[in-house]
């Protein structure tokens, strides 16, 4: 008899690629949104727009192109981020179509297209030229010194609605700390990947909280700081907000002490009392989230909110229709900051909660790469682009139904603004990148049947 060798252990399975996945649900994306299309010319008109077949071929040609980049420079990238990335954008684009037909003078679904075309085109040069995100950890301090001069160029420009918060040239114009999030995303993941244990285990404890030292935490809570002054003289209280919340997160993720979410939560309630309280612009809109209804007491008609509730209050459970309500009588923002007023008249409870969803299943497969991921970078920076959707989410959603005082931000992908919807799908392109080095196989792993990995 001769002796056998122990059998060898089985291979470590791997992920599939489930790009066939993403393609299916790319066409089923572009058809959700080619009906809305088709539906809010029937409601208006009693017929189909005559070019819903051009708005569907345009939309399929950016998802196909998109798809194509994935496919061949992300094979192993997460499947559902791109397709609902576009059914959000198809559906932003079908509730500022219905809101241009109440508005003949003033349309803005071409000019959302465009931006979207190029937000795609931003996609794919990520996708494509960024082989390993990484790479960004290298450019930390350029990420945050181009991040604050794009903040602070504003302030030399007119305000407009209370906010200076544009660069105008012509007929051009757009928001330049819209792409400063992602920069200062980039720096504060290298700055923490690279001091975690500092930030974690040295330093004064006080409370039950450590502070590290300062020559640890000084640096960051400085650009901290500078970035959410230049922003409240610039009346951007959404956007120092939301900076805000991404430093308290991505420090809790870096050192793991739950201390400084409350340490984050007290600070932004006495940062809101104080600027709510002195600032007039501000102060206006908390006045209005006390009493939204005070205007009509007063004789003077319904202020913003009030057709906000009133839409939402419309909606009922199944909606009214695409194209049939009313959420018009808003006023100017009703293309920006209340679309999402738009979407719970017409679309109702269902389709709003569809919609959130959407929002949850994006930020929670931006979780689930970083987690994924081994380096310290590029879990934080996963966190961070995914925590900025969500905060951009919960501050317009919350403001727009009453739950907090409402800020000037743009709904992701839904609303109009072309700096949002591009810098958006920039992010989506990085959580892409990183979900493809999280599930790439290491060598000689073989791979498991389609249906028994996810």
């Amino acid at each position: 008899m001769t002796a056998t060798t122990a059998d060898a252990p089985p291979p470590a399975l791997r992920l599939p690629k489930r790009r066939g996945v993403e393609l299916s649900l790319l066409i089923g994306a572009v058809i959700v949104s080619v009906y809305g299309y088709a539906a809010v010319g029937l409601a208006r008109s009693g017929a189909v727009p005559p070019d819903v077949a051009g708005y569907g071929a345009g939309l399929g040609l950016l998802a196909l192109l998109a798809h194509l980049a994935v496919r061949f420079r992300a094979p192993f990238a997460d499947p559902l981020m791109l397709p609902i990335a576009v059914l959000l954008n198809g559906l932003g684009l079908v509730l500022i179509y219905r809101l241009d037909l109440e508005t003949p003078s003033d349309r803005a679904a071409t000019t959302q297209l465009i931006w979207s075309t190029l937000g795609v085109a931003f996609f794919i040069a990520v996708v494509v030229l960024l082989r390993d995100h990484r790479v960004l950890q290298r450019y930390a301090y350029l990420s945050v010194a181009t991040a604050l001069v794009l903040m602070i160029v504003p302030i030399f420009f007119p305000a407009v609605n209370g906010a200076k918060i544009w660069i105008r040239f012509g007929g051009l114009s757009f928001q330049p700390g819209e792409f400063a999030k992602i920069l200062l995303a980039v720096f504060f993941a290298a700055y923490l990947a690279a001091n975690r244990n500092a930030l974690a285990y040295t330093g004064r404890r006080i409370w039950k909280l450590q502070f590290p030292t300062g020559r640890v935490l000084g640096p960051i809570v400085a650009i901290w700081l500078l970035s959410v002054g230049v922003l409240i003289l610039e009346r951007d209280l959404g956007t120092s907000l939301l900076f805000f919340g991404l430093f308290v997160i991505l420090l809790y993720v870096a050192t793991g002490r739950t201390g400084w979410i409350a340490v984050g939560l007290l600070l932004a309630a006495a940062g809101a009392f104080a600027v709510g309280s002195f600032e007039p612009h501000v102060h206006s809109r908390v006045e209005d989230w006390l009493d939204p209804y005070a205007t009509i007491d007063a004789g003077q008609g319904p202020s913003q909110l009030a057709q906000s509730l009133f839409a939402f209050a419309a909606g009922g459970m199944l909606g009214t229709g695409l194209g049939l309500g009313h959420s018009i009588l808003i006023g100017f923002a009703a293309k920006s900051d209340f679309i999402l007023a738009t979407a719970g008249e017409e679309l109702g409870l269902a389709g709003l909660t569809a919609i959130f969803l959407l929002y949850a299943l994006l930020v929670a497969r931006g979780f689930r790469a970083g987690l994924a991921l081994r380096d310290p970078f590029g879990r934080l920076l996963s966190v961070g682009l995914a925590s900025i959707l969500a905060l951009q989410v919960f501050v317009i959603a919350g403001g727009v139904m009453g739950l907090i005082p409402l800020t000037g931000m743009a709904m992701p992908f839904l609303a109009q603004g072309g700096s949002s919807v591009v810098t958006n799908w920039i992010i989506v392109a990085l959580l892409i990148r990183v979900s493809d080095l999280a599930r790439t196989p290491a060598p000689g792993t073989a791979t498991a049947p389609a249906g028994e990995a996810r």
